[in-house]
This record gives structure tokens, C-alpha cells and sequence, in this order.
């Protein structure tokens, strides 16, 4: 296991400066990541993310803001020490907010898998007197992640998401 991770900090340690690239802002992120990460998915029938290789992922269930329909999206996520993930709209230093941010703000009640286990969430933005130490958080797993929201001209929605128990039936 420690081999393991020893791997995943190198391929990480090549990686990361790619990330802060135009190109990948632009098409690898955007453009390439999301289909691939779809195949990758749906071939490994949901046990794999690409994502997943470099830093701890979910996939975020959401209804549509408008359509009510089902959505997911993969993400990169940082463990609070609440037991929460914490994710951020970053959407590749785009300039506009990812849908899945709307998507939260319209319907927090939402679902996660992580691992293979599927469990409700519900999502809260980080309130600006926290999100400092947050952003710190999660350049601790990530360093130059908060460059995207420098980059983006906008301030990236942070969400936190708490694990809820499920209704009994």
C-alpha cells in the first residue's frame, strides 16, 4: 500500500503542473475529462475514476436546476475533519459557475459516491469568514488549486457536504 502511494505522489508531483496549464483550463479539463471520465465509468461499471488516481473523487447526484432531471458529476473532493467533503465549483478557472453548483443551491439534498458507496449528502455553501481555511485545506491535498478561482474573475462556490441518514421507510 505505501508503494502505492509512493506512485500516486509522483505521477501527482507530473501531473500537477500540467493542471495549471491554459491547455488543460481549456480543453483537457473541460473538453477531454468529463467524456473520458464517463467511459472510464461506465467500462468499469462505477469502480473507477480517473480522478480517483491522483486525488480522493466522487461522483455528485444532483437534480437539475431547471429540469428536476437526474445529474452527476465527477469530483474532486477534500475530507473536512467533520467528516464532510468539501468541493468547489471551480469549473477549470472557467468564468462561469459549474450547472452542479446551481444545481446544489436549488436542491442541497443530494447523493455522493465515494469508493462504490452511494450515501445522501446535504450540501451548505462555506461562509466567507471560512473560507480562507477551507481554501487552505484543500491546497494542502492539491497545491495552486485556488489559482482557478484567481484565474476565473469570480469567487468559486465551496460546498460542504454532510453525510445525513437516510429516512427509515
Amino acid at each position: 500500500m505505501a508503494a502505492m502511494g509512493r506512485v500516486r505522489d509522483v505521477v501527482r508531483r507530473a501531473v500537477a503542473p500540467l493542471t495549471r496549464t491554459r491547455l488543460f483550463r481549456r480543453v483537457l479539463g473541460p473538453v477531454l475529462l468529463p467524456p473520458l471520465e464517463r467511459f472510464v465509468a461506465w467500462i468499469s461499471r462505477g469502480s473507477v475514476q480517473i480522478s480517483g488516481l491522483l486525488v480522493p473523487s466522487l461522483v455528485l447526484h444532483t437534480r437539475g436546476a431547471k429540469s428536476g432531471e437526474p445529474r452527476d458529476a465527477p469530483l474532486m473532493y477534500t475530507p473536512d475533519s467533520q467528516g464532510c467533503a468539501i468541493v468547489a465549483g471551480t469549473n477549470f478557472a472557467g468564468q462561469r459557475h459549474p450547472a452542479w453548483t446551481a444545481n446544489l443551491l436549488a436542491y442541497p439534498d443530494a447523493e455522493i459516491t465515494v469508493r462504490g458507496r452511494r450515501m445522501p449528502v446535504r450540501a451548505s455553501l462555506v461562509p466567507d469568514d471560512e473560507r480562507d481555511g477551507v481554501w487552505a485545506r484543500i491546497e494542502r491535498q492539491w497545491p495552486g488549486y485556488r489559482n482557478y478561482e484567481r484565474s476565473s474573475g469570480r469567487q468559486v462556490r465551496l460546498f460542504r457536504l454532510q453525510p445525513v441518514r437516510r429516512p427509515a421507510p
